[in-house]
């Protein structure tokens, strides 16, 4: 992935998300009668700054990771007696409610367009078709078998395996049955399998829920003959080229490339014996592998790929909406995002799911980028999810987020009167500092993932 596209994707990414989180606080505010005294798109030194005609200063800052709109608020600074009207703190609760409401709606509308548009462009997926089941596994004991199709799981339809990965998400950390609807080749009819689960995967980090179940995807054989190395990988520092063909690891023979993934994933840190084909001649070359990861999700590391291969027309569907049936498929998919990050939250709350999971600013520039590169339905597809994210999290009741004052207006609302200044203070000081810790953790396990 070149730095540009990470660039790029990524100040796209936050400057549309950002604009459209602020611009629902404005228009909203417009429309109750407070006067917007500035429009902020990043923080910092202004680079480009104006005034429309009713005296809003609009600009654009420095740092790009955030943005807000200042309105005319007595609790601020004074304000002159015939533009108290105007104020926000003189609107009404239902009328400030409304206002800080509409940012994070507007993320969760902009995801819902993003998905619309996603749904129309349409997407070729890979059939959820089983391309080996691990002897012993939850997918085993189920019955499941080599060649067979999962066309639902708990219920849901699945097109492709990125489906199938989602609803498997749902389940992380959980107890109970989880529900497989599987389809043999050549068949119409749909069978049942039950795998039980008991503290799935529970506060692992970076799980991988498909292989947990004992399931590897059918994907088209892989010949062993290296196409590329990492320049920094342990394999082009042992002395690997390009075309080489790899025959064995440790005298084990490679027939196929995924058995070679397999086996070097499961020696981090190792050093490993490869027997290798070069120009006629069969050489042993001494590999120190590399770790990559943590705790279980360790792992490792050879630095070296193969030649794509096209796949079978058979293997691959085409999904795609019309404009109406489009909308449909946006709304389930955001109200479906907006559940599967609240529930992520709550897991992370009750250590059902790894903190490790959270990400920052640095993963979210690398998957920016990585979808930028990718084409416009993955960067489209990124930009829904993390719009939901944002929205979501600022809805939580956390005061300084937007949530934490629709907290306080619903106990004004209650009450009959706000809680006193003392403390809403002590509430923004608690705010606070949860969300500098969170970004903390955030930014640890960015690094720790570097």
């Amino acid at each position: 992935m070149s730095a540009l596209y990470m660039i790029v994707g990524t100040l796209a990414a936050l400057g549309v998300l950002v604009t459209f989180h602020e611009y629902g606080h404005f228009w909203v505010a417009r429309r109750c009668g407070v006067k917007v005294l500035r429009f902020s798109v990043g923080f910092g030194t202004p680079l480009l700054r104006w005034h429309d005609r009713r005296g809003t200063e609009f600009v654009l800052a420095a740092i790009p990771l955030g943005g807000y709109v200042k309105m005319l608020d007595e609790r601020e600074g004074e304000v002159p007696p015939e533009l108290l009207d105007q104020s926000f703190n003189r609107k009404s609760v239902r009328q400030r409610f409304a206002i800080v409401a509409a940012g994070p709606i507007a993320n969760f509308l902009l995801a819902l367009l993003f998905f619309w548009l996603v749904a129309m462009l349409g997407s070729v997926q890979v059939r959820p078709v089983i391309g080996a089941v691990e002897t012993g596994s939850l997918a085993a004991e189920a019955g499941l078998q080599v060649g067979q199709e999962i066309v639902a799981v708990d219920g849901e339809p699945t097109s492709g395996w990125a489906a199938v990965n989602l609803q498997l998400v749902r389940r992380l950390g959980e107890s109970g049955n989880l529900s497989l609807s599987v389809r043999d080749q050549g068949s119409a009819v749909d069978s049942a399998r039950q795998l039980p689960l008991k503290d799935w995967l529970r506060g692992v980090d970076e799980p991988d829920p498909i292989a947990a179940l004992g399931i590897r995807p059918w994907r088209p054989a892989l010949e062993p003959v290296l196409a590329e190395l990492d320049p920094q990988g342990p394999g082009y520092a042992a002395g690997l080229r390009v075309g080489d063909r790899l025959l064995a690891l440790d005298g084990q023979a490679l027939t196929d490339w995924q058995q070679l993934v397999e086996r070097v994933r499961a020696l981090p840190g190792r050093s490993v014996s490869l027997l290798v084909e070069r120009d006629g001649r069969q050489l042993d070359v001494a590999v120190s592998l590399a770790a990559r990861g943590e705790g279980e999700a360790r792992s490792g590391y050879l630095g070296a790929g193969v030649a794509g291969v096209e796949w079978p027309p058979e293997m691959l569907r085409e999904v795609s909406f019309g404009p109406l049936d489009a909308v449909g498929e946006g709304l389930r998919r955001t109200w479906a995002m907006s559940l599967l990050t609240l529930d992520s939250l709550k897991k992370m709350l009750f250590g059902e799911l790894s903190v490790k999971n959270l990400s920052g600013p640095i993963t979210i520039a690398k998957v920016a980028g990585a979808s930028a590169e990718s084409g416009l339905g993955d960067f489209l597809n990124f930009l829904a999810y993390l719009s939901i994210s944002l929205g979501v999290l600022n809805l939580l009741p956390i005061p300084v987020l937007d949530g934490g004052h629709l907290l306080f207006y619903l106990i004004e609302w209650t009450r009959g009167r706000p809680l006193s200044e003392r403390v809403q203070g002590w509430g923004m000081q608690i705010g606070i500092s949860l969300v500098i810790g969170v970004m903390l953790l955030a930014l640890l396990n960015d690094l720790s993932r570097l």
